[in-house]
């Protein structure tokens, strides 16, 4: 057995009840896709882990990530966090590491079967987060099994599932260059893959990470193609940033969509096999805070498009954010759900977002389930800026984080606490969402971080129930002059850009993290729960014996039949990393950290029903599967100087 590691795998009895669902994975107990299914349930019908039993899971294996020998030898190739959601198919257990190494494993020991290096690494360290993937895409035809990704260095690779070698019958050797055609881009420097692509009607799709701090107006595009998946062929290409003559290009104006670039998807999509469509989430353009060279409305950055996978043609299309200046990303895949409203069923897209939404559309139509409405927005005070005068609001359902910052966001917890919060924020420019950003400096919340992230939600097909894990994390964002000999940026953000502590205790109340559980349904709130203690102990408050927080760090969700589960790194912890002050601000030295941990909560109520400490910081959602009679969950710890998989078993 190799030593443990980073994922997290829960082993589970024989004999157990399987339930089947629509468009769940390929076989039941399977987890071919890094949220379960195309369709980004993160959901499985396995039921043998149950509140009666789950105080029985015991760590049975960990696996080590082939990146530490490298990272000890190599001390520039340091990643960051271990960010993979593993996939089970065909008895096999995949993962890919943060410096793009490929393996599979025995899905019940743990045990290597293979690895292959691409060696993308030594390009050089990505854009933005630097060596991290999130995940492989596998096909099969039931003769041949590919694993599919797109690197560090801008490739997308085909690996034989079975042999872990480059499929030569792929592209040029099993690859394609990704960055041919496009303008202003420097491999690995200013563009690269991070997240899984997606496939759908044999099409495998793609998309891009791209430098969200340039220096000059001019970046890269995020334009997303459509491969053949046996040859490797591009078959079709969206233009993120409509050219003349395409629909949405009149919303950039004065010549900005020549030179403007980001609006990509950096994040996970999703697909309809049935329909033929997918679903991509895409971001903000070139630069993040300030818009006064792209003005207009700047389609198709921060909207959710939808195109036929066999022709790559827009279906629909909505835009969450018109001329976006808050880095408000669409983050995730949205998840494809069928839903019940008033007594029709309905086929959905939900998309949940940075800024605490739920968008809930009919996926083959776009029309929204309930009523999106424009509603007025803050003007900019900044030289240059021309925002669009309202934004979208979902009418249902509510949101999952407060919105916006003023003083009823400020702790009370004493009145002398209060009044010191008031101090602070007398400092900096603040209001409701989408308060644009200042030179004197804005207070954001939720931040660029989120509300949701990457880690999408969890929807429970037998209940209609989505799950969402959130965390709230408040920045400022002050826009500077660059130094002109090196931008024609006109501004961008610097200066102040967190928000000062009272000793190491946050200004803003609690919870910092949660899940929020929706009834889709009613588009109602059925329950919310704060994941982690957070600085209740901290000692201005501790006296107080207030109840739990949350905990200064994302948090990742998946469900199954039984049970919901979740993981959180520890406060301050970044994927395995020396512990970090609470949002990079100096914590007390009389306040412990918090141990990172995974956790089981009942679908129901939000109760916490079991716990277990991690060793490292889970960095990704967990998965599970069946596997010789065996349920097992597994998740991606660590980062850094130590990146492992860890797996859970019922004794």
């Amino acid at each position: 057995m190799r030593p443990l590691t980073l994922a997290l795998t829960v082993s589970i009895l024989a004999g157990s009840n399987i339930h089947g669902q629509k468009n769940s994975s390929v076989q039941v107990g399977e987890w071919r896709h890094y949220a379960g299914n195309a369709m980004g349930h993160k959901y499985s019908p396995l039921d043998v882990i149950s509140t009666e039993n789950v105080g029985r899971l015991k760590m049975v294996w960990r696996w080590s990530s082939p990146d530490n020998a490298i990272v000890s030898a190599n001390p520039l190739s340091r990643p960051g966090g271990y960010q993979d959601t593993p996939i089970m198919a065909n008895g096999a257990l995949y993962t890919v590491t943060s410096l793009g190494q490929v393996a599979a494993l025995d899905p019940s020991t743990g045990t290597q079967r293979w690895s292959f290096d691409p060696e993308s690494w030594k390009s050089g360290r990505p854009t933005n987060l630097g060596f991290v993937h999130r995940g492989l895409a596998y096909w099969t035809d039931g003769n041949r099994e590919r694993l599919f990704m797109g690197t560090g260095d801008a490739f997308l690779l085909a690996i034989d599932a079975k042999t872990g070698k480059l499929d030569s019958a792929f592209g040029e050797g099993g690859r394609v260059d990704l960055i041919d055609g496009l303008n202003h881009v420097s491999r690995a420097t200013n563009y690269s893959v991070t997240s899984a692509p997606v496939i759908c009607r044999n099409v495998l799709v793609v998309g891009a990470s791209i430098n969200d701090g340039p220096m000059r107006k001019e970046a890269p595009k995020g334009d997303v193609s459509g491969f053949d998946v046996v040859t490797g062929k591009r078959l079709w290409t969206f233009h993120s940033i409509p050219r003349p003559g395409e629909f949405g290009h009149d919303t950039w104006e004065d010549g900005s969509w020549e030179y403007t670039g980001n609006t990509n998807v950096w994040t996970y999509m999703s697909a309809d096999e049935e329909l033929g469509y997918v679903y991509l989430p895409f971001g903000t353009p070139t630069n993040d805070f300030y818009g006064g060279h792209r003005p207009g409305n700047n389609l198709f950055a921060e909207s959710l498009v939808v195109l036929d996978a066999r022709t790559g043609k827009r279906v629909w299309h909505f835009q969450g954010v018109h001329h976006g200046v808050w880095d408000y990303d669409f983050p995730a895949a949205p998840t494809l759900a069928d839903i019940t409203v008033d007594g029709k069923r309905i086929r959905t897209a939900i998309q949940v977002s940075k800024q605490g939404f739920v968008y809930v559309f009919d996926r083959r139509t776009g029309v929204p389930v309930w009523p999106i409405e424009e509603r007025n927005v803050p003007a900019s005070t900044v030289p240059g800026e021309r925002l669009s005068a309202t934004q979208p609001f979902p009418t249902k359902p509510p949101p999952f984080e407060p919105q916006g910052f003023g003083e009823t966001d400020l702790i009370d917890y004493t009145p002398e606490l209060r009044a010191q919060a008031l101090e602070i924020l007398k400092r900096f420019d603040h209001g409701p969402l989408f308060t644009p950003p200042s030179l004197r400096g804005t207070i954001q919340m939720p931040g660029w971080a989120g509300g949701a992230n990457f880690g999408g939600a969890a929807f429970d097909p037998e209940t209609g129930m989505l799950y969402v894990p959130s965390y709230r994390s408040p920045i400022v964002v002050q826009l500077v002059e660059p130094d002109q000999s090196k931008s024609n940026l006109r501004y961008r953000r610097g200066g102040v850009q967190s928000l000062p502590t009272i000793d190491g205790l946050p200004i803003w109340k609690g919870p910092y993290s949660r899940v929020t559980a929706y009834d889709l349904n009613a588009g109602a709130i059925a329950w919310m729960t704060p994941v982690g203690n957070g600085p209740r102990d901290h000692p201005l408050i501790e006296h107080l014996r207030l109840p739990p927080m949350g905990v200064d760090a994302r948090g990742y969700t998946i469900a199954t039949r039984t049970l919901l589960f979740h993981t959180h790194g520890g406060e301050g912890l970044r994927g395995g990393e020396a512990p970090e002050p609470f949002q990079g601000r100096p914590l007390s030295k009389a306040r412990p950290r918090e141990t990172p941990k995974i956790r089981a909560l009942d679908k129901r109520t939000g109760a916490i029903v079991w716990e277990h400490d991690m060793p490292l910081s889970p960095a990704h959602a967990p998965m599970t599967y069946q596997h010789q009679g065996r349920q097992f969950i597994v998740v991606a710890i660590g980062g850094g100087l130590n990146a492992e998989l860890v797996a859970f078993s019922l004794e």
